[in-house]
């Protein structure tokens, strides 16, 4: 049997994984999906497991229960790209003969001192839960400082907003104004939206170093109850210590199939990919889609003919009435209720294997 290995049940590997399951799969071959969970976490919605007005089960995705799919559970070390195994932290090596590598991503600190050791993030499902119980455990009236004004420090700050009213809240991006990937008018929107719901917005902010109970802007010093670092993402260290092409993100370079040029039989996907477009759940699923059309191309001894990828737009939410959205029909931008229900409704149909 020919081992094709999907490393990673997020959004990438899973829409790969379940695009195969609904095709005919060759009878030489086995699809062996590898995570240290057996479920899929909702990565979008960890903002609000961090904030307390969700629990973890709910946004737990368990994986398909299919005879012809092989799960494998454990914590990967490393891969051998010239001998095609993979390492695992316990366990027996696993050789493959077709590799995805769908690991995600962590956070990239800058080497900010102090910014590792004391803050909080978001990047895993261990890492939210440390959050929510940090956050939740503040007193009343604490204070609460969110570093970096993109999709994720937006919607934790909001979040917090309406599960803690009590806190001090502050977001904190080195740009004149949040949300600065998106219109104008849609930062002004969400600015509007922490102003009536006191949620202070300090610009042109540089960290330079974080303490216990501090944090600085260039000298000056900050106190704080915790601090929530949402100030950018790279590929996980097992990425970053391959020995591979790699863009000015650390993000693996890939030929048109996804595959890493040197190493064909290994495709790429999701945060760990060097793609046109920012890093998110909806380019991971739409990339997984073609990766699975090219694989099944592949099988049956055809030439692939991948498109371009094309999202839909994005999807932000204030709390659990308001929201945001860009790049659905073109430029129009989505302000109020109505993005907040869209976004519930993709929520819905991921918790349901629908995409």
């Amino acid at each position: 049997m020919k081992n094709f290995v999907i490393l990673g049940g997020g959004y990438g590997g899973l829409t790969i994984a379940k695009e195969l399951l609904d095709k005919h799969i060759p009878d030489d071959v086995q699809v062996i999906l590898v995570d240290r969970m057996p479920f899929q976490g909702l990565k979008t919605e960890y903002y609000a497991l961090a904030a307390g007005t969700v629990s973890d089960f709910d946004l737990r995705v368990h994986f398909p229960d299919e005879q012809r799919l092989i799960r494998k559970y454990g914590e990967v070390t490393s891969m051998d790209l010239e001998n095609k195994i993979v390492h695992f932290q316990d366990g027996e090596p696993l050789p493959y003969d077709q590799l995805v590598i769908a690991l995600g991503c962590t956070d990239r600190f800058h080497n900010t001192p102090g910014a590792e050791e004391h803050s909080c993030t978001i990047q895993s499902f261990n890492h939210t839960r440390q959050t929510y119980l940090r956050l939740n455990e503040i007193k009343p009236y604490g204070h609460v400082h969110i570093v970096g004004g993109g999709l994720s420090g937006v919607e934790i700050a909001a979040e917090l907003r309406e599960s803690r009213t009590d806190l001090n809240i502050t977001i904190m991006d080195r740009g004149e104004r949040v949300l600065s990937a998106f219109p104008q008018r849609l930062s002004a929107y969400v600015h509007a939206w922490f102003k009536e719901h006191q949620v202070n917005a300090l610009n042109h902010v540089a960290v330079s170093r974080i303490e216990p109970g501090a944090i600085y802007n260039r000298d000056e010093q900050i106190v704080t109850d915790a601090v929530v670092w949402t100030a950018g993402i790279q590929p996980v260290k097992i990425v970053q210590d391959l020995a591979v092409p790699k863009d000015p993100q650390g993000r693996i370079v890939l030929n048109e199939y996804y595959q890493i040029p040197d190493h064909p039989e290994v495709y790429v996907v999701g945060d760990c990919a060097s793609l046109p477009y920012s890093p998110s759940a909806q380019a991971a699923e739409v990339q997984g889609e073609q990766i699975a059309h090219i694989v099944r191309d592949l099988w049956k001894g055809q030439t692939p003919h991948p498109h371009p990828l094309k999202l839909r737009g994005t999807l932000g939410a204030l709390g659990k009435k308001a929201g945001f959205g860009y790049g659905f029909m073109g430029s129009t931008s989505l302000r109020g209720r109505v993005p907040r229900l869209l976004k519930s409704g993709v929520l819905w149909k991921s918790k349901r294997h629908f995409g």
